[in-house]
């Protein structure tokens, strides 16, 4: 690990430091060292204190000229892994076509489990790769993929894999297993027994080092509270965190078991009930909102986002990057939908990208920037933060910071 030393002066600094509040820290200065935060506070203390050593040994210096600094991106929620493409069924959900009735007929992730099947482990690759420049040319830092389009012990090992290997990009990269995704055809009115060889592949997988969590999707066209609790239950016995599709559809319930499993976190939430949210207020579990996804469905039912608030129940904010019901790669899009179909705050948005989706991941070190943070930040040409959610179409961003290291937009 490098131990560079590098100075960032002239920068409005959003921290993002405490319960609530941007923590703004204009005319302000931050070094990094290695991947670490090491310094930060206002110009005027520069040379003073703890950061006159830190000066005496400076391999860089960069003037920033009143930029707007904020923690890295996180995007917690991707299916970035996968092959082919589902622009068919967009077509017919528009010609009145139901998410429900284009699965039950074959559709919807069977065919996209199809055409991972049939992809090679580099054609795989090469297509994620592509995806996540796009979305690291918006500030992405750390990227949470999902398995579950292989559905295979075989075909989830290679998407698993394909997930790792993006982190040669530069930058964080945490995989779940997602095998509780749908019922491969193979399995065809064998429910159950499927279930049992999601739990069996579970061990084989963590010892190759492909899983950091586990989750599954409960719901009235994926698995029963019953079978997710199987799955949770294996994962428990090796020691992963679990999370949850829970309640996109309708309440299944699935929350309040994933909540006594300690979540990290559960997702989408559209149909979830107030014994749902008192569930993840008392067991701290990140509520992960998708505006993506309830855009391209049209959806109209909207999650209890204001219960959710008054209960103290965090929020994060995701692409939920996937081939059938939510195709987006722009992080700054689903900021303006938080804010717009959701009525987040920029300030709840921003927060949801960064602190709640580090806590979404089991990740303590970023999210905010404050000392012994993570070297992860987005340098953006913008006076305020809230202009982040703000634009749409319109992309400020100057340079990241990936564990110190700088990288420039692509496009």
């Amino acid at each position: 690990m490098s131990t560079a030393r590098q100075l960032w002066r002239g920068a409005h600094l959003v921290t993002l430091q405490g319960q609530q509040g941007w923590g703004l820290m204009e005319d302000a200065a931050l070094i990094t060292e290695g991947d670490q935060i090491a310094w930060l506070g206002p110009q005027s203390a520069l040379g003073q204190g703890g950061s006159a050593e830190l000066l005496r040994d400076l391999h860089v210096e960069c003037e920033l000229g009143g930029a707007l600094v904020t923690p890295g991106l996180i995007d917690c929620h991707t299916h970035l892994v996968y092959g082919g493409e589902r622009s068919t069924e967009f077509e017919m959900r528009l010609q009145g076509a139901r998410y429900e009735d284009i699965a039950r007929a074959g559709g919807g992730i069977r065919s996209s489990v199809s055409a991972t099947r049939a992809a090679s482990e580099t054609t795989l690759l090469e297509q994620a790769r592509a995806r996540a420049l796009a979305l690291m040319d918006e500030g992405l830092c750390t990227l949470e993929v999902k398995s579950g389009y292989g559905l295979s012990l075989e075909d989830e090992a290679k998407s698993l894999t394909v997930a790792r290997q993006l982190a040669e990009l530069g930058l964080t990269v945490r995989t779940t297993y997602l095998g509780a995704h749908a019922l491969p055809p193979e399995f065809e009115g064998r429910q159950d027994d499927y279930v049992q060889a999601v739990c069996d592949w579970m061990p084989q997988l963590q010892q190759r080092g492909l899983v950091d969590a586990v989750d599954a999707f409960c719901e009235g066209i994926g698995f029963t509270p019953a079978q997710t609790q199987r799955v949770f239950e294996a994962a428990r016995a090796l020691g992963l965190p679990v999370k949850l599709h829970a309640e996109q559809l309708s309440d299944q319930g699935g929350t309040e078991l994933a909540c006594s499993f300690g979540a990290l976190s559960c997702d989408h939430l559209e149909h979830l009930s107030p014994a749902g949210i008192a569930a993840m207020a008392a067991s701290g579990t990140v509520a992960v909102m998708l505006p993506g996804a309830y855009y391209f469905l049209r959806d109209t039912h909207l999650p209890p986002i204001a219960a959710l608030r008054e209960a103290g129940v965090p929020m994060a904010v995701s692409t939920d990057h996937n081939p059938g019901t939510s195709p987006v790669l722009s992080l700054l899009l689903m900021l303006n939908m938080a804010c717009t179909l959701f009525r987040l705050t920029p300030e709840e948005a921003l927060r949801g990208m960064t602190v709640h989706a580090a806590q979404a991941l089991g990740l303590g070190d970023r999210g905010r920037l404050q000392v012994g943070q993570r070297a992860d930040l987005c340098i953006w040409d913008a006076q305020h933060p809230r202009e982040l959610a703000y634009y749409f179409g319109r992309n400020p961003l100057r340079l990241s910071v990936l564990g110190g290291q700088p990288r420039q937009r692509l496009r």
